[in-house]
C-alpha cells in the first residue's frame, strides 16, 4: 500500500474516533500516532490530511449535506462520512491531487473500512460534488 493511502485511512481513522469522542477530551494527533505508528511520510501525509479536515470542517460538512439532501449528516455512518470529508477536503482544497484520484482513494477506502453500500454511497455523494467543480476532474489544478 502506498504512503498516500495510509495517510489517508490513518486520517479516517483519527477523524472516526473524534467523531465517536466529541464532547470529550478526545485524542490530539499526537496521541493518536503513538497507538498507531507509521512511517514518517504516512505520518506527515495523515497528519496534513486530518488537519485540513479540522480546519474547513464547517465549509466541508456543508457540501455534504447538499450533496446527500436525503440524508441528515448525523445519520451518515461515521465511517463514511469521514471518508467523504477527507475526499471533499481534498478536491476542494488539494489542488495537486485530481479530483478522479480522490474519489476513487475514497471508494477503496470505504469498501474496506465501510459497509457492503458505502463504495456506492461515497461515489455518489462525491460525484455530485465534483460535478460542480471548477476545474478539470483527471488533471490537478494549474494555475
Amino acid at each position: 500500500m502506498g504512503a498516500r493511502r495510509e495517510g489517508r485511512e490513518a486520517a479516517v481513522q483519527f477523524l472516526y474516533q473524534r467523531d465517536l469522542n466529541a464532547g470529550t477530551n478526545a485524542e490530539t494527533l499526537e496521541a493518536f500516532w503513538e497507538l498507531r505508528p507509521a512511517n514518517k511520510k504516512v505520518r506527515a501525509f495523515g497528519m496534513d490530511i486530518a488537519q485540513g479536515v479540522l480546519s474547513h470542517q464547517a465549509d466541508i460538512d456543508e457540501r455534504i449535506r447538499q450533496s446527500a439532501s436525503n440524508y441528515d449528516l448525523h445519520r451518515i455512518a461515521a465511517v463514511d462520512r469521514n471518508i467523504l470529508r477527507i475526499a471533499i477536503y481534498e478536491m476542494l482544497f488539494c489542488p495537486d491531487v485530481p479530483p478522479v484520484v480522490s474519489i476513487n482513494e475514497a471508494i477503496e477506502i470505504a469498501k474496506r473500512f465501510g459497509s457492503d453500500e458505502s463504495g456506492r454511497f461515497v461515489n455518489g455523494v462525491l460525484d455530485r460534488i465534483r460535478g460542480e467543480l471548477n476545474r478539470p476532474a483527471r488533471a490537478a489544478k494549474t494555475d
